[in-house]
């Protein structure tokens, strides 16, 4: 798939426990990604509907805010439903900011992030 246009400011990673405390300069990749072999990455608008398929059963995540920068052009691909595919890593000098959030029982990650708004642009 073509990349959108304009290509985002911003991708994010989920995860499903807090972000190692200081960040380190190559950030731990999941099991997922190193089976993979590319990062999982989203766009602001993918976020809640990542969030409600692959992590249904947590109530709190972080979300990664990433800034998207010329590096990660050439080794991004745009999958199904523009995920973008990061081939490589991202580390503490990319990551623009780190938010929790958390879900009441029954309430789905649209409506907390839509609660929780401000971050994901």
């Amino acid at each position: 798939m073509a990349p959108p246009t304009p290509l985002p400011t911003y991708v994010y990673k989920i995860v499903p426990t807090a972000p190692p405390s200081p960040i380190p300069a190559q950030y731990p990749l999941s099991e997922l990604d190193q089976k993979d072999g590319f990062v999982h990455l989203s766009i602001a608008t993918q976020i809640p509907t990542t969030a409600g398929l692959f992590f249904k059963d947590s109530t709190v995540l972080w979300i990664l805010k990433i800034r998207f920068k010329p590096e990660f052009y050439g080794a991004t691909t745009w999958e199904v439903q523009g995920c973008p595919h990061l081939y490589g890593n991202f580390g503490a000098d990319d990551i623009e900011d780190v938010k929790e959030f958390s879900r009441s029982e029954g309430e789905s990650w649209k409506d907390a992030m839509e609660r929780q708004s401000g971050f994901l642009v």
